[in-house]
Order: structure tokens, then C-alpha cells, then sequence
């Protein structure tokens, strides 16, 4: 029971890592408020912890949009009194797009979840943490935001500020008792892909030149133990890194 006594707000969780984590989390003692634009979804999380004797809450919340992000954090204050961990999971591809071929619609639209919106989870939580002297943040980022091509354009620009988001947050908040890391996972077996509607030909070929190179398909389990030990005091001198869960695919 490593999160015996916290309460945990993980956003996209009502499916793939989402809900892996927030399953782990649960299971771990964690109170999980589950955050999902799919509010269906999120309740089928929320059964299914709660069969195991677990504690959670589902909460429609499209991450694109700041009033959804402040009630997320406030719903999780007034339910369960206060917020210890907090896993910016929700994510959407860009259709492997190019720099030639990417829209405004889709830049915004792949800034506005993957990189704003964890911001602005991050910028709505950190007074809790600061007024606690306590707190943990968790940021789903992706090989993606470590290599050049893993994805389009957008994807790419997008995971890469993730990642320097983390590590500035790591960084500027380290003395007062908060910490800030990243996941970057490689290929995961989990529904992202339906984010993926009408893919460009030249851009997918150039961002799957790799693919022949990697070892293996992730589980999202594989990564909510990751996310467990981040969340946990096992890595209290782990501050600002980024965990590559790739099984070596990016080491080559």
C-alpha cells in the first residue's frame, strides 16, 4: 500500500495507461479522481476499482479546456480534502503530418492537450503542493519528445516541450518538497491510435523508418508501474528526469 492516504487526479484515464495507473493507483491505496473527456469511459475505471474495494471518482474533463482542468483539481479537493499526485496522461497523435502539411487547426489542437493542458493542471495544483510542502506531478511524455521522427510535426514539438516542462518544474520547485518527472514511453498497446484518422503517407513512412528496430509492444500495465514508483516515496530523490520505457527501442 504505497499510497496509503493519498489522493491522485490522472487525467485520460478512462482507458489505456490512464486507467492503468489509476487501477494501480487504487489498488495502492491511492483515493483516484478519474479524469476523462469520455465521462463513459471514465465511469467504467471508477467500477472497476471500486469492485476491487478501492476508492475513486469519475470526472468529465476535456484537458483542452482550462474550466474543465479547475474542476478536475477542485473536485478532487472537495471530495477527498486535498491533492498528493497529479499524472498529466491525456494525449492525442497528430496523423504523422509533416512540416508542410501541418494545419493551425492541428497544432493548436495537439498543443492545446498535450502541452496546455498539463501545464495548466500543473499551474492549478502547485499551490496545493506549495501550501502542503508536498507533492507530486507526473508527465506523460513519449520517445517522441526524445528522438526527431517518431511522430509528426506536431506530436514531436508537442513531447518535446512536455519534456521541458517537467524538467523546469523539477527544478523551480525542488525546495519545497515537490517533485516533477516524466515517462517517456515507446510503442504501447493502448487506444491512441484512434487518434489517428487519416494518416499522411510521406510523414508516416518517415516516422516508422524505425519501427523494424524495436524489440517489442508495451503494455500500459508496464507503464503504470513506473507511474507507481514515481508516485511513490521508493523515488523521493528522483526529481526532474525522464524514465524511457521503450524496452531499448531509442538506445540504437
Amino acid at each position: 500500500m504505497r499510497l496509503q492516504g493519498k489522493v491522485a487526479v490522472v487525467t485520460g484515464a478512462g482507458s489505456g495507461m490512464g486507467k492503468a495507473i489509476s487501477i494501480l493507483y487504487a489498488k495502492e491505496g491511492a483515493k483516484v479522481v478519474v479524469g476523462d473527456v469520455n465521462l463513459e469511459t471514465a465511469n467504467t475505471t471508477v467500477a472497476e476499482i471500486e469492485s476491487s474495494g478501492g476508492v475513486a471518482t469519475a470526472i468529465l474533463a476535456n484537458v483542452a479546456k482550462e474550466e474543465d482542468i479547475q474542476n478536475l483539481i477542485d473536485a478532487a479537493v472537495k471530495a477527498y480534502g486535498t491533492l498528493d499526485i497529479l499524472v498529466n496522461n491525456a494525449g492525442i497523435m497528430d496523423n504523422f503530418l509533416p512540416a508542410t502539411e501541418v494545419t493551425d487547426a492541428v497544432w493548436e489542437r495537439v498543443f492545446a492537450i498535450n502541452v496546455t493542458g498539463a501545464m495548466r493542471g500543473i499551474r492549478k495544483a502547485l499551490p496545493i503542493f506549495l501550501e502542503k510542502g508536498s507533492g507530486v506531478i507526473i508527465n506523460i511524455a513519449s520517445i517522441g519528445g526524445l528522438c526527431g521522427s517518431r511522430a509528426g510535426a506536431a506530436y514531436t514539438a508537442s513531447k518535446h516541450a512536455v519534456v521541458g516542462l517537467t524538467k523546469n518544474v523539477g527544478f523551480q520547485y525542488a525546495k519545497s518538497g515537490i517533485r516533477c518527472n516524466a515517462i517517456a514511453p515507446g510503442a504501447v498497446q493502448t487506444n491512441i491510435g484512434t487518434t489517428i484518422t487519416a494518416p499522411d503517407k510521406f510523414g508516416m513512412e518517415r516516422s516508422m523508418a524505425g519501427i523494424s528496430l524495436n524489440p517489442r509492444t508495451g503494455g500500459a500495465d508496464e507503464i503504470a508501474t513506473i507511474a507507481l514508483f514515481l508516485a511513490s516515496d521508493d523515488s523521493s530523490f528522483i526529481n526532474g528526469a525522464v524514465i524511457t520505457a521503450d524496452a531499448g527501442w531509442s538506445v540504437y
